[in-house]
């Protein structure tokens, strides 16, 4: 049994620690100032309330990506291992690594690519850096498939960027278009022609406002993790900056 917590349940990190604690592991998370939202995820998860991280072996953050670094943050100085497993650009990344290793802490770069892993086979979580693989070995036997990349410490973050950049600004521009359409009073036809012509844009327009409606707040932060990614690796960052504009429309739900 290895000790871990996870920081802080959202729908991802509480997926991610009830298949952890399914094969054995004792999961743990930080009720302080989490709202009721949280909670009821953390309990559904059979997560246990913890007071600190003390005999925390392993501490996963994942959280919205404009938390990312407040949240190493707050737990700096914890001795273990800190995998940051959130939507967040390279030099993002770096700077959660320095936070946690000026403070006498390890850090593993992480990237979740799939939806919450609810099912074996669903998900992925690609890790980077020195102890990836000692990380990858704590998923042993659950139903997270772990991927071990080579090519530096944020390796995993870089794949990540790049993976939800094609998913999530595809996914933006259905929304603008078919919103554009509507407005200028042609939406009707437009649909008729993806229908002969793109017949597989109504289900991914579908999908896309779905998506918008319940993670367009939080998408809108991993957005510009994405522009910033494409300028440090000198590509045109405006995609990535539209996707955030049509994203932030979209008001965070209550139960978030």
């Amino acid at each position: 049994m290895t000790r871990i917590a996870i920081l802080h349940p959202g729908q991802m990190g509480a997926a991610v620690g009830r298949a952890l604690s399914d094969v054995g592991h004792h999961v743990g998370w930080l009720p302080a100032g989490r709202g009721p939202g949280t909670r009821r995820r953390a309990e559904e998860a059979g997560l246990h309330p913890l007071r600190d991280l003390d005999d925390r072996e392993f501490v996963f953050s994942i959280c919205p990506p404009a938390a990312a670094l407040d949240t190493a943050r707050a737990v700096a100085g914890f001795p273990g291992v800190y995998v940051d497993a959130n939507a967040i650009s390279p030099a993002t990344a770096g700077a959660v690594a320095t936070v946690i290793r000026d403070a006498g802490g390890q850090y593993v770069d992480g990237g979740v690519i799939g939806p919450p892993p609810r099912l074996a086979g669903t998900s992925r979580l690609y890790l980077s850096g020195r102890l990836a693989t000692t990380v990858a070995d704590v998923f042993a036997g659950t139903r997270i498939e772990t991927v071990v990349l080579e090519g530096g410490d944020v390796a995993a973050s870089a794949l990540k960027m790049t993976y939800a950049a094609w998913t999530k600004i595809t996914a933006a521009l259905l929304v603008s278009l078919r919103r554009a359409a509507q407005d200028l009073g042609v939406e009707d036809a437009l649909v008729a022609e993806w229908a002969r012509s793109q017949p597989d844009l109504a289900a991914r327009y579908a999908a896309a406002l779905d998506a918008a409606t319940h993670k367009g707040w939080r998408w809108t932060a991993e957005m510009r993790e994405i522009a910033l990614t494409l300028v440090e690796a000198g590509e045109p960052a405006g995609f990535a900056d539209a996707a955030a504009q049509q994203f932030s429309q979209w008001p965070r739900p209550a139960d978030a």
